[in-house]
Order: structure tokens, then sequence, then C-alpha cells
């Protein structure tokens, strides 16, 4: 309790208890001012603490986890494709959701990625470049059939330049939206990583085009500092238009 002038007490303010208990990183002689800036981040974080007290490979689990609660996309039984999966804490909500994790009829969920990943119950891990020509194919021999739901959370490597970061975003979002127009089934759903900004416009357009409904979504472990957001297309038309 805090005092107030002449001896009143009055209760502490919410934020104060996280800035009393707030961990300080000190900058070592090898690591970068932004490094330790990220390392305080992430110590200070309550989904990353989160994360590792409910067994979670990373805080962006929660993402999915709220996504899903509120517009109940993962289904028992389903074939969910994961791609840029690692370290697998999107799979590892879609396999437990699906069934897939305890065996459930049907369900199926592939996690694609440039990395090796550890393994998950209920996940098939596919060390591939979703961007091959072959994966489509091979996506859906693994899954046994066309996909229910694809998922990306991957973000494009940074260089620092704003411009230059953005357009990658964009253009891995882009890869992304195609990949899943190759492997979906009619009714199937897509999720996307994107950051706030003017180039996303051609890809809502695509979306729209391809999918009967399209959101936006900021879930709440998202940091709030951040423009990232999630684009949300359900509804697949089950054909992909030439592009005018």
């Amino acid at each position: 309790m805090a005092k107030k002038p002449g001896g009143t007490t009055k209760p502490a303010g919410p934020g104060s208890a996280r800035r009393d208990l707030a961990v300080r990183v000190k900058t070592a002689r090898k690591r970068t001012h932004s490094s330790t800036l990220w390392l305080e981040r992430q110590l200070n974080d309550p989904f990353v603490a989160r994360a590792r007290a409910e067994g979670f490979r990373s805080r962006a689990a929660f993402k999915l986890q709220e996504i899903d609660d509120r517009f109940k996309l993962l289904k028992r039984g389903q074939r969910i494709v994961d791609l840029g999966c690692a370290p697998g804490g999107w799979a590892q909500i879609a396999a437990a959701r699906t069934g897939s994790a305890s065996g459930a009829p049907g369900a199926k969920v592939v996690g694609i990625d440039l990395l090796e990943v550890d393994p998950i119950a209920g996940v098939v891990f596919e060390q591939l470049d979703f961007t091959a020509e072959h994966a489509p194919a091979r996506l859906k021999e693994l899954l046994g059939g066309e996909a229910h739901g694809v998922m990306s959370d991957m973000a494009a490597n940074t260089t620092g330049h704003q411009k230059t970061d953005h357009l990658r975003i964009v253009g891995l979002a882009e890869l992304a939206v195609d990949f899943a127009c190759e492997v979906l089934a009619p009714g199937g759903f897509f999720v996307c990583k994107l950051f706030q900004g003017g180039d996303t416009a051609t890809i809502i357009t695509g979306l729209k085009r391809d999918f009967a409904q399209v959101r936006h979504v900021k879930p709440a472990a998202s940091r709030s500092d951040s423009s990232e957001l999630y684009v949300l297309a359900t509804g697949f038309r089950g054909e992909r238009r030439d592009d005018a």
C-alpha cells in the first residue's frame, strides 16, 4: 500500500509492482545494446513466462490460441499446415485442438521449415522450402489430402532498413498465400502474420477474391509496441483465378 499525505494509504497502481520487479539487464562486453534490450524485454514478458510454465515452445502459441478461441478455426479431425513452424508453438496448439496429438481419426498436422525442429507428439515435421516447385504436392502427400487450414507465423529476416524489411515481409506473405491456394480444400482457412503498411493492400485484395471473408486480428499476446497483426481468411472458394 502506498501512503497518501497525512498518513492514509491507497492501493498501488497496477503497473507499480511490475516496475518494481522488472528485470534490468546490463550491457555485456560482447552484447549489443539492441540485444540487451531484446533480452530485457524477454525476461519481463509475462507471455514468455507463461509459455515456459505451460510447456509451449514459444510465446507465439498464445496468439494462435486466442485467434482460435475467437473464431473456432481448429476442429477435431482436421488436416493443418504450419508454415515456418520452428520452434513449434503453433504446431503444439494445432495438434492439441485437432486431436492429432491423441491420434484422432483423420487429424494431421504438418510443420514445414527450413530449420530442423524437435519432435512434437502428433506433428509431422518436414525440413523443406515451401516455395519449391514440388512443395505443394509433397505437403498433400504428407497430409493424405488437401489441407483444412494453412497457418503462417513466419517473419522474413530483417536488414534494419525499414522499407526493405517491409517489402521482404510482404513478399513472404504473398508466397504463403500462393502456397495456401495450392493446398487448401474448399472452405478452408488461412491465417498469416503481417505488419501494418500500405503494401499489404495487394495481399488483402487477393485474399478477398479467393476467400469468402477476410479479417484483421491483433491478439493480446502481440506486443503493444509492435505493428504486427494477423490476417485471417476463411471460406476458401476452391479455385484460384488468374491475375488480371
